[in-house]
């Protein structure tokens, strides 16, 4: 059983097992799957710009043809020298072409499939964990320890400390996506570019909550009634690779904490108060728009919200084919209807 246990990842991304010609890539951590599978392929090929050493293909054209797969794999390079497929998995299983692949291995070539959440028993990933001839690297939420490394790592590059306050938070601004995690350091680090060491005003100045930075401007323009930004927001985060299924969960997620706070309101809170209750950790930049999503909808639209969304959800999980434009709709249809107050 090769399935790679956490503490073995980095060694093993720095130097995969040459017997592997199969390596899975899969998780919810959608920017740690990236990351992952950017630095395995940039070890097997000696030029990642090169189509003839790297070939891309996605999971879902692979479905009605996975012998491609197997062709690809099996294709000698026409001027020699190593060669790499980089496959990203949707909804419809190739997992024929891959079974092929892990009982006769190619030469010189390393097949790496990105894929998100996966159930241990599925077929694409109960296979790679029991082959031999390949691996299989699940891509969890970055811990607390595995936050304060990247944030030493990124502003070690920049020859930057960080103060024990601003560290306390920033941690607690990152994670749930790698990818735009780093990208809030990096900010970080240009934004005290000349300075010696991290300061707390330097977090609050730079540093936005980037565990929802793509899904935030989506769900908060549904709830306000903002259907033309809801557009915008979900048109960029499905182009940065956003699964569909998390943005169905953040919808439902912050559906039920209005509905909490909508209750709260109705007892005879104030609606700060009952905004601080709902959502312990809100950004001071999304204020206005719950604010706006509290005075338009009642608590029953709320609940009637809640229960559309959950059958969405199971929409989006059922027909993966549809999955963006059934999300889209689903949301689409809560920022219309949030528009008209009561």
């Amino acid at each position: 059983m090769v399935a790679i246990s956490n503490r073995e990842i980095d060694a093993y991304i720095a130097k995969p097992n040459p017997a592997h010609s199969v390596i899975l890539v899969f998780g919810a951590d959608v920017g740690l799957v990236r990351e992952r599978a950017d630095s395995l392929i940039a070890t097997a090929v000696d030029d990642v710009n090169d189509p003839f050493s790297l070939v891309r293909l996605e999971g879902d054209d692979l479905a009605s043809e996975p012998s491609r797969l197997v062709d690809e794999a099996m294709t000698v390079p026409l001027f020699g020298g190593r060669r790499a497929i980089r496959v990203r998995a949707g909804g419809r299983s190739f997992a024929s072409g891959v079974d092929v692949l892990l009982k006769e291995p190619p030469k010189d070539c390393r097949i790496v499939i990105e894929a998100g959440e996966l159930r241990r028993d599925s077929p694409l990933r109960a296979m790679c964990e029991k082959a031999k001839t390949a691996a299989a690297i699940p891509c969890y939420a970055d811990t607390t320890r595995d936050l304060a490394k990247l944030i030493d790592d990124e502003l070690r590059l920049a020859n930057l400390r960080i103060a024990p306050d601003a560290r306390a938070a920033l941690t607690e601004l990152l994670g749930g996506d790698r990818l735009a995690s780093r990208n809030e350091i990096r900010k970080l680090a240009l934004y005290a570019h000349g300075a010696t060491e991290v300061g707390l005003d330097d977090v609050a100045a730079v540093v936005t909550d980037a565990s929802s930075l793509a899904l935030d401007p989506i769900i908060d323009s549904a709830f306000a009634g903002k259907p033309a930004e809801l557009e915008t927001a979900f048109a960029k985060a499905i182009a940065a690779g956003i699964n569909p299924n998390g943005i169905m969960f953040a919808a439902q997620r912050q559906a039920a904490q209005l509905h909490r706070a909508r209750a709260a309101m109705d007892e005879g809170q104030p609606l700060e108060s009952a905004c601080e209750r709902a959502f312990p950790r809100l950004h001071f930049s999304r204020k206005d728009q719950i604010a706006q999503a509290l005075r338009n909808l009642s608590a029953e639209r709320l609940a009637q919200a809640i229960i559309q969304l959950g059958e969405a959800a199971l929409e989006v999980r059922r027909r993966a084919q549809l999955a963006e434009s059934i999300a889209q709709r689903a949301l689409m249809a809560i920022a219309v209807n949030a528009r008209r107050r009561g």
